[in-house]
C-alpha cells in the first residue's frame, strides 16, 4: 500500500505512534501457540472481512497482545467493504465530527487525517464526507494499524477442528484459526433481500440487486425501475439518472416516505454500552419499531433525484408480479403495469445463516432469536426472529447445549449482532465501542482456554526483585 507523503500526514502519524508507545501498545504477545494439523501455528484470531468494521476489531485485538492475526477480504487491496463498490451515494450520511473506529485515539479519528492532509481550513468548510474520501481514509487506518490483510482470499468453508477452526480458503490453501470473526458487513449472515418473480437467470441483463456490481453507462436511454425507497434505492437511482437513463419509476409499497430517522434515538451510550443487558422483551421491541417506523433516505439522496425531469415516485406500488417481456420486464402493482428495460432491488438485506456456504452444517447449530424468544402476537416478525441469539463476546451460540461447543470461538460483528448488542458493529458512531468490547470478550476466552499453561508459567516464573544486596550486612 502507498504511503501518502503528505508532510502533515507524517507528523500525525509520528504523534499517533508516540500515543501508541506511552500507552504500550500494541501489549507484549501472551498468547501460547498452538499447533495445527499440518504443523503450522494457528492464528489466534482470524478476522473475515477488512471493511471498517474488520479493521477495528484487527486493530483492537492488536492492541491487547494478540501477535498471530490475520484478515482475510476476497476484495483487492483498497477495495474492501461497500465504499468503493456498491455505495453508490455522494456523501456519507453520518456527521463528519464522529469518532468512527479510532478506538479512544483521537490521532486515528477522520477528522485528525482530514486535517493532517488538507489544513484546518479545510476541515471546517467541509459539509458531510465524501464517500470516496472515507475510503481514502479507511485505507490510511489500515496502514497505521499495520495489520496482517491478506486480500484476494475469501473464506469458501470454516469446518471446526478440535480446538481450532479450519479455513478453507479461495485459492485452494487452508489457515487455521482458534478464534473466527465475521465482519462481514450489512449482508453478513444472509444475502440480498430479492423480491419474488425475479428468476435468477435474468439477473444482470433484466434486473440487479443495489449490492451488486450494475453497468450504469449501460442504462443510457433505457427504462430503469428501483423497487425501493431507502438510501441505496435512491442512491441507484441516481447513479442511473446520471448516467443518462431515459425515465427513471421508483416503486414504494408505503403510501409515502417515512420522514423521521428513528435511530439517532438510539445513538447514545446508554444504549451502545447497555442494550446487551437489556432483557430480550426491550431489545425486541425497540428493534421492531425501528423496523416498522424505518428509516428514510438522506435528503441529499432524495433531491438528488428529484433533480431530474425524467424521475418519478409511485407509491402504494409494490410488485405484484413479474413477467418477461422479450428484452423488458412487466411488473405488476397497484397502481397498474409498469414496463422496464432493467430493473434495480434497492430492497436490502434479510438475515438466514443458511445463505451462507462457508458455515456449511454450523448454520444449522446456531441459535436464534425465534428460539429463544417468543413475543406477544402483535409483537411477531419472522425476519427479526432469524437473527442469531449471542453471548456477551457477540458468539454464536448452540441450538442443543454441548453439540456444538466450537460456536462459542465464532463471533458474529456484522449487521447480524445488532439485535443482540445493538448499533455496535457497523455503524459509525459505535464501531469503536463494539471492537474494543470484542477484543476484550476474546481476550477472556484464549485466557481460559490456556489457565494451565499460563499457570505452569506463573509456578515458574523466577525473576528475582530481591538480588541480596539491598541490605549491607543484612542476610536477605
Amino acid at each position: 500500500m502507498l504511503h501518502d507523503p503528505t508532510p502533515g500526514l507524517t507528523v500525525l502519524e509520528a504523534r499517533l505512534a508516540e500515543a501508541l508507545e506511552r500507552l504500550q501498545e500494541p501489549a507484549a504477545a501472551w498468547v501460547p501457540p498452538r499447533l495445527a494439523a499440518d504443523g503450522t501455528s494457528a492464528l489466534d484470531v482470524a478476522i473475515l472481512g477488512a471493511g471498517m468494521a474488520g479493521l477495528a476489531a484487527g486493530f483492537a485485538l492488536k492492541r491487547e497482545g494478540l501477535g498471530r492475526l490475520a484478515v482475510f477480504d476476497p476484495a483487492p487491496e483498497g477495495g474492501e467493504g461497500p465504499w468503493a463498490t456498491y455505495a453508490r451515494m455522494p456523501t456519507l450520511r453520518s456527521p463528519k465530527q464522529l469518532a468512527g473506529p479510532a478506538l479512544g485515539l483521537p490521532d486515528l479519528t477522520f477528522r485528525a487525517w482530514h486535517e493532517a492532509r488538507f489544513g484546518a481550513t479545510a476541515w471546517d468548510g467541509l459539509g458531510k464526507i465524501p464517500t470516496g474520501m472515507w475510503m481514502d481514509y479507511l485505507r490510511w487506518y489500515r496502514r497505521v494499524a499495520g495489520l496482517d490483510v491478506r486480500n484476494g482470499l475469501g473464506v469458501a468453508r470454516i469446518v471446526p477442528d478440535g480446538p481450532l477452526f479450519r479455513l478453507d480458503l479461495t485459492d485452494g490453501t487452508t489457515a487455521f484459526a482458534r478464534h473466527v470473526v465475521l465482519a462481514t458487513g450489512r449482508d453478513g449472515l444472509g444475502g440480498p433481500r430479492i423480491v419474488p418473480g425475479f428468476a435468477p437467470e435474468w439477473r444482470g441483463s433484466l434486473w440487479a440487486h443495489s449490492a451488486d456490481a450494475i453497468d450504469f453507462a449501460a442504462l443510457a436511454g433505457r427504462d430503469v425501475v428501483v423497487i425501493g425507497a431507502g438510501a441505496s434505492a435512491f442512491d441507484n437511482a441516481g447513479a442511473a439518472l446520471e448516467a443518462g437513463c431515459a425515465r427513471l419509476t421508483m416503486l414504494l409499497r408505503r403510501a409515502a416516505l417515512p420522514r423521521v430517522n428513528a435511530s439517532k434515538a438510539l445513538d447514545s451510550r446508554g444504549f451502545w454500552h447497555g442494550w446487551f443487558g437489556l432483557p430480550a422483551a426491550w431489545r425486541w421491541r425497540l428493534m421492531l419499531a425501528l423496523e416498522r417506523r424505518q428509516t428514510p433516505p438522506p435528503h441529499e439522496s432524495v433531491r438528488r433525484v428529484a433533480a431530474h425531469p425524467g424521475a418519478r415516485l409511485l407509491t402504494g406500488a409494490g410488485v405484484e408480479g413479474v413477467a418477461r417481456d422479450g428484452e423488458a420486464l412487466r411488473l405488476a402493482t397497484p397502481r397498474g403495469e409498469i414496463r422496464a428495460d432493467f430493473v434495480i432491488l434497492g430492497t436490502g438485506f434479510l438475515q438466514d445463516a443458511a445463505l451462507r456456504p462457508e458455515l456449511g452444517a454450523m448454520a444449522g447449530e446456531i441459535r436464534l432469536w425465534r428460539d429463544v424468544h417468543a413475543p406477544p402476537p402483535a409483537e411477531r416478525d419472522d425476519g427479526l426472529g432469524q437473527n442469531p441469539w449471542l453471548d456477551e463476546a457477540f458468539a454464536f451460540t448452540e441450538c442443543v447445549p454441548g453439540r456444538a461447543p466450537y460456536l462459542a470461538r465464532l463471533h458474529c460483528f456484522n449487521f447480524a449482532a445488532t439485535l443482540s448488542h445493538g448499533k455496535v458493529t457497523g455503524d459509525i458512531p459505535a464501531i469503536s465501542g463494539g471492537a474494543q468490547r470484542l477484543a476484550q470478550a476474546i481476550c477472556a476466552r484464549l485466557l481460559a482456554a490456556d489457565i494451565e499453561a499460563h499457570a505452569a508459567r506463573f509456578a515458574a516464573f523466577d525473576e528475582p526483585e530481591i538480588i541480596g544486596d539491598e541490605w549491607p550486612g543484612v542476610v536477605l
